[in-house]
């Protein structure tokens, strides 16, 4: 019996953190998803031991399934790619920045309802 639960614990395949309609960002990936990007993008720097982005997650998720296709959303985690948490002088998460035609339009930091998040993104649409 122990045989059996072990290998169906070992055959789970690796599941992504985020929902598919939410990309996660990298150095590598940035300039492709984000710069080049057709429409605008919201851009959640965060990292996994952050309370208040803990709580701003499932608002995020929310918001990109009720956006996609008018708003790419993506995450970058500042302890994994502090590079571009340098490069856009984020100084405390969750810090939210919106890119339109590859330039950043707004950043706002904080938790917030999902009605003011909706609303900042709208105003770039």
């Amino acid at each position: 019996m122990m045989g059996s639960f072990w290998y169906t614990v070992l055959s789970i395949p690796f599941l992504n953190p985020f929902p598919m309609s939410v990309v996660e960002l990298t150095s590598e990936r940035f300039t492709q998803e984000v710069l080049q990007s057709n429409t605008p993008v919201l851009i959640d720097f965060w990292a996994p031991w952050c309370g208040p982005c803990k709580m701003m997650a499932p608002v995020v998720e929310e918001v990109a399934g009720e956006l996609a296709g008018k708003v790419k959303v993506g995450k970058v985690n500042v302890d994994d790619y502090g590079d571009l948490a340098q490069q856009y002088n984020i100084l405390s998460i969750p810090t939210f920045m919106i890119f339109k035609g590859g330039q950043a339009v707004e950043q706002f930091s904080g938790a917030m309802p999902k009605e003011t998040l909706m609303q900042k993104l709208k105003a770039h649409l």
